[in-house]
């Protein structure tokens, strides 16, 4: 039986629904396994996942969903869910740093608009999760929270800039979490903690103002299945009136019955290398036994071929990157740039180098060329199926100012070994990343299914097949592993 901790949201809402769980008893039980495993930079503790606890309000709050569950009113569609929210999505009258140890004492004014959402659904905000500075590194360690490990192993990262929401899934701490994405950051700690992120279209969900602007970025949700990560992205998406650029609700509708079965006559177009991106082995294989599973199910599989290489790719988002989310750290940045983080200097440096480089006009001829290649390629397919990373773990606490070396040869940014941010450049096309198998330094790898834009169904659908096809909701890192030395 699966232990209470690890219980998935769409099962517990049915266990509410029916009275045989209270949601304080599901809650008792993620806060017990938080504060018996995620230990602190202090203690050396091996996942050093969480911000904050908030364990006191929500325990009001789950008595007060079991008695709304007892009385069969206002059960909204969280109604007594735990979530746990990545730091940068603030809560009013709560610290809002970023992971900036200059921004430590920050007050957030107001509630992110994805955290209006979630409590207005009857949601819990019961933890708040690690993010490396600004959300701009593929890893997640600062000087302000330390280093967050992977629960499958503590020697590598669970990714960034959502590790922290990636780690506490993986580890029981909760059934949902809110994420963001502006170049993988969603996907990737999906892919290295074995649980599903979806990247929603540019839109869908709303966000925070000014850089809701961003037509790279986007909020969303992370969970341990497809359906509760499409049950939280329901919850979050639709209209804001603090978001210009956020788009109607278009709720994400799940095959019905056999879900393995729903992708046959689909067509997928297979793509491991997206160009040249040097895949090590343990991470192609995983993606071909995805795609053999497709297949086998009654999927039409065809594998293809992209003109892009990781230095194209690079270049293009550095330039968008050097017009708005580097001047907007350097503003925030600018009173303390001694109490920085290696990796955000260096962003800001490789932003400021490629927007004098090239002009913002390049940049958007660049990504208008990369998206129409997409778009031809993926012609006469249902979505696109490729590995989320190249590479198959990043260290705990690397930050790769040298690069990263992977089975292909050296690559000058250790962004050049994901494959993650070609999407945000195609940013209206929806992106689930799901779990694709074991690397084989121990921690799970992950694919990418990419919709046509605005497709949400179709990404759902091939996700849930996948999920059926290669179940993987009962595997965890259990027993965790013993903390390694700081």
């Amino acid at each position: 039986m699966t232990d209470l901790h690890y219980l998935d949201a769409t099962t517990a809402l049915r266990l509410f629904r029916s009275k045989e769980l209270s949601p304080v008893e599901l809650l008792s039980a993620v806060m017990e396994r938080t504060g018996a495993v995620n230990g602190s930079r202090a203690s050396g503790g091996s996942i050093n996942a969480v911000t904050e606890t908030l364990f006191d309000e929500a325990l009001s709050a789950a008595r007060s969903a079991a008695d709304s569950y007892r009385s069969g009113r206002n059960l909204g569609p969280l109604l007594g869910l735990p979530v746990a929210a990545k730091e940068k999505h603030g809560l009013k009258g709560r610290t809002l740093s970023q992971g900036l140890m200059a921004r430590r004492e920050d007050i957030s004014p107001a509630n992110h608009p994805v955290i209006d959402r979630i409590r207005g659904a009857g949601g819990i905000i019961h933890l708040r999760t690690t993010t490396p500075e600004f959300s701009c590194a593929t890893v997640t360690h600062s000087p302000l929270w330390g280093v967050t490990r992977n629960p499958w192993n503590p020697r590598l990262s669970p990714g960034g800039s959502s590790g922290g929401s990636g780690a506490a899934l993986a580890a029981g701490f909760a059934p949902l979490a809110t994420a963001s994405d502006i170049a993988g950051s969603t996907r990737l700690p999906a892919s290295f903690t074995g649980t599903v992120g979806y990247k929603a279209p540019y839109g869908r969900i709303p966000g925070l103002a000014p850089l809701a602007a961003d037509h790279y970025r986007g909020d969303g949700p992370m969970a341990r299945t497809v359906a509760d990560a499409a049950l939280l992205a329901n919850v979050m998406a639709g209209r804001h009136p603090d978001d210009h650029a956020s788009l109607p609700s278009a709720p994400v509708i799940l095959p019905d019955g056999d879900a393995a079965a729903s992708v046959a006559g689909k067509r997928i177009a297979l793509c491991i290398r997206l160009g040249n991106y040097p895949v090590a082995a343990d991470v192609e294989a995983n993606t071909r036994a995805v795609a053999a599973a497709l297949q086998e199910a009654g999927a039409v599989v065809e594998e293809i071929e992209l003109p892009w290489t990781t230095e194209m790719i690079s270049r293009t988002m550095f330039t968008h990157f050097g017009y708005l989310l580097g001047p907007a750290m350097e503003d925030e940045t600018a009173g303390s740039p001694e109490l920085l983080a290696d990796y955000t200097v260096r962003f800001m440096a490789d932003a400021r180098r490629a927007a004098a480089e090239f002009r913002f006009l390049d940049g958007i001829t660049a990504e208008t060329r990369i998206q129409g290649q997409l778009a031809a390629a993926m012609a006469g397919y249902d979505v696109l199926l490729c590995p989320a990373s190249a590479v198959a773990s990043l260290d705990a606490d690397g930050s790769y100012l040298d690069g990263i070396t992977t089975a292909g040869g050296h690559l000058e940014h250790y962004w050049q070994g994901h494959m993650t941010g070609v999407f945000n450049i195609a940013n209206r096309c929806p992106v689930l990343a799901v779990p694709s198998g074991m690397a084989d330094c121990g921690i799970p790898t992950g694919v990418q299914i990419v919709g046509h834009p605005f497709d949400e169904d179709a990404v759902f659908a091939v996700g849930a097949a996948v999920e059926a096809l290669l179940p993987w909701h009962d595997r965890h890192p259990d027993p965790l592993p013993v903390p390694v030395p700081s």
